[in-house]
């Protein structure tokens, strides 16, 4: 018979857990505020206030003549372009890397129960791990630090920003993709594979149709990012908005500034209104 003082020891380590883990995030939270160096009194400091007053001051009225606002239709394009054609890449190259990425299609699962360990190994787990490191690599890259080298590469313009968050948008479609596809009830796929189906037949008709809606709205969230990222690219000479707020900025026209920073606001409007009607028809 087992005693109360034989079940203490597991009890104790439970109830320490928690206090342990609270007494890291503290510590945790304490080195960083001082590495960081936050002090919210600078935000109230006179220098501060009177930068910002400066600001207020020069942006309102923000700019509204008829030739400014239509010198912005080609560069609030450029950022709609630069952020489709972006995430076409992003797709094409996420998409194959986040199949490979899938454990549960390379080497693990129901699929593999028939193909040899050495086959596992060769076929499976090596590709899985070359995938799996170029999607890390892709997206621990910031696209702005993307977009400085390829605007090294090919030079200013739209297509070093296409480029850019292509690469960095990829590695994140391709690792959310591979996640969505693990996470797929398996008892479906179990069925099929049952039914004598074939491993392409299970994928097609059983893990496809699971996973499609959560992919197309995860993709449709990350195409609103995008126009965010184009805009900012702008900065480094990618094209777009950014590259126009950029040098209202340098001339210190903020009533210009509040402009595009208004237009870009309707934009991510637009395109937030758009993927959100489309995700409430594919995922219901």
């Amino acid at each position: 018979m087992v005693g109360p003082a034989d079940r203490f020891p597991a009890s104790t380590t439970k109830s320490t857990f928690p206090y342990l883990l609270a007494a890291a995030f503290a510590l945790t939270f304490a080195l960083s505020l001082r590495a960081a160096q936050v002090d919210p009194r600078l935000l109230f400091d006179a220098q501060a206030l009177g930068n910002v007053a400066r600001f207020v001051r020069g942006a309102l009225p923000p700019k509204l003549d008829p030739g400014f606002l239509g010198m912005l239709a080609r560069p609030a394009a450029e950022t709609i372009q630069i952020s489709v054609m972006g995430m076409v890449i992003a797709v094409l190259l996420g998409a194959p890397l986040g199949l490979l990425a899938t454990s549960s299609l390379t080497w693990r699962g129901i699929l593999h129960e028939r193909v040899t360990r050495r086959a596992r190994l060769v076929l499976g787990a090596v590709p899985y791990g070359a995938a799996r490191a170029l999607l890390s690599v892709f997206r621990s890259i910031p696209e702005y630090v993307w977009a400085l080298m390829f605007v090294r590469a090919v030079g200013l313009g739209p297509f070093p920003g296409v480029l850019a968050i292509g690469v960095a948008y990829g590695g994140m479609l391709g690792k959310v993709y591979s996640e969505i596809l693990e996470s797929v009830n398996p008892r479906p796929l179990e069925t099929l594979h049952a039914a004598g189906a074939s491993k392409a037949g299970v994928v097609l008709y059983g893990l496809v149709p699971e996973a499609l809606p959560h992919v197309i709205s995860y993709t449709l969230y990350r195409w609103e990012c995008a126009i965010r990222a184009s805009a900012i690219l702008g900065f480094v000479g990618a094209g777009g908005l950014g590259q126009q707020i950029e040098l209202s900025m340098r001339m210190f026209q903020f009533d210009e500034v509040l402009t595009l920073l208004a237009v870009l606001l309707l934009l991510v409007g637009a395109v937030d209104f758009i993927s959100g009607r489309i995700r409430a028809r594919v995922v219901r």
